[in-house]
């Protein structure tokens, strides 16, 4: 089986093109030239296809799993389900404790939607950290391709990078989980890392499966007050030697970076600079431009996003109001996603033009027409619940400025006009 890139190539137009050109509204051979070069990925699952990168709508990623201290699998089935409803384009399941596969069995059983895993976390919980290697890694990687995972996510920091933290003054330190597993993998055993040593084995997986190749962000900062440092640009450098290595293969490719806890003032740098060094898609998690909107991080990572977004970020991963707090249950996942979404549009509306989606909610708005506004609304139920039945808002009540004007506007004898 070719792979998406191969494909493109090829000149080979795939069900994934065509449903993502159509969806997105774009020239097919655009989207082939862009397939082909690895500025864009098309993520797929069964029929569901979704195209990630240059020229295309900015998407958001649902975060769900259990950890290691709970584990409910219902309401991560049911996290799964409000994470489709209300509009995510991509699940990404971090499950640590319980039946994993189990878990992430249920979780296909009840989506359609691409679905990425963090394949160390499911080694490292079935194996304990001091006991695991690379063959433990590898045969986890196999497993969950051969169950129709459609992203991996690995951290691949070299040791040349790990040793630059000693020389980098920061605060937080290492905050991606599943870079500091695989950190601690390298310095127990004394290894390089062993997504770089059998990168040739791995992508030989991905290639077989054609499944979309993420490259973590290990050394993200953890707090604002964390900048920019050798071990960040060290990372920036190896991911993109390794994603040019996969697409040369004829793998599909995802950057991450710029993601965690970045200064308002430098997100927009951050991102452009990343998008210079490779025009790869860039999966940004957050970022949070503050770090004291504990409870409400959703809020916080919705103005980062904007800017991310914005400034040529592709991908955003969410974050809920349970972040740095605990696990996330329904509501809070509906809450993160509604916000990353128009963090999302947002961003969309400054890289390609307003959108026409804008302009037919304000016309209905003008019209006070509630029903109309819902159909527009990101979130209509939540427009709804709020909004009266008909006439003016509650806020306004008999004075309502669109009403007020509209009248006077429409009289045909403006000094006659009376209220």
């Amino acid at each position: 089986m070719n792979t998406q890139v191969e494909n493109a190539r090829n000149g080979t137009v795939t069900p994934g093109m065509e449903a993502v050109a159509k969806g997105e509204n774009i020239g097919i051979d655009s989207l082939i030239k862009h397939v082909a070069d690895g500025s864009v990925v098309i993520m797929s699952r069964n029929r569901k296809h979704v195209g990630i990168g240059k020229g295309l709508s900015t998407k958001v990623n649902v975060n769900l799993g259990t950890s290691s201290t709970k584990v409910a699998p219902d309401e991560e089935v049911e996290k799964a389900l409000v994470a489709e409803k209300y509009g995510a384009d991509t699940i990404t399941d971090l499950s640590m404790g319980g039946d994993i596969t189990g878990i992430r069995r249920t979780i296909f059983e009840n989506t359609t939607l691409p679905i990425t895993t963090v394949p160390i976390y499911q080694t490292v919980a079935e194996t304990g950290l001091k006991n695991i290697t690379a063959e433990d890694i590898i045969d986890t990687i196999k497993q969950q391709a051969e169950e129709g995972v459609s992203s991996f996510v690995l951290h691949c920091t070299d040791k040349k990078t790990l040793f630059a933290l000693k020389d980098d003054w920061r605060v937080m330190g290492v905050v991606s989980k599943g870079g500091s597993i695989t950190a601690a993998y390298m310095m127990l055993n004394r290894f390089e890392n062993p997504f770089i040593e059998n990168f040739d084995e791995i992508l030989t997986i991905l290639k077989k499966h054609d499944i979309v190749l993420s490259l973590g962000n290990t050394m993200r900062s953890g707090c604002i007050h964390d900048t920019r440092d050798s071990a960040q640009l060290g990372e920036i450098r190896k991911n993109v030697e390794l994603a040019k290595r996969a697409n040369h293969e004829g793998v599909q490719v995802i950057i991450e970076g710029t993601g965690g806890h970045v200064r308002a003032d430098r997100i927009t740098e951050y991102v452009k600079f990343q998008k210079l060094q490779a025009d790869f898609p860039l999966f940004v998690a957050g970022p949070l431009p503050t770090d004291i909107a504990a409870g409400y991080d959703h809020i916080a990572g919705c103005v980062g996003g904007s800017l991310a977004s914005s400034a040529g970020a592709d991908y955003l991963c969410y974050i809920t109001p349970s972040e740095h707090l605990g696990l996330p249950g329904p509501e809070q996942v509906r809450e993160g996603l509604i916000a990353f979404k128009i963090a999302a549009h947002i961003g969309d509306s400054v890289k390609y033009g307003a959108c026409e989606r804008d302009l037919n909610l304000a016309r209905k708005r003008a019209e006070l027409d509630w029903e109309g506004q819902m159909s527009y609304a990101i979130d209509s139920e939540r427009a709804r619940e709020l909004a009266p039945d008909e006439g003016p808002c509650t806020m306004c009540g008999d004075f309502c400025a669109i009403k007020i004007m509209k009248e006077f506007v429409q009289c045909s004898d403006f000094n006659s006009c009376t209220l």
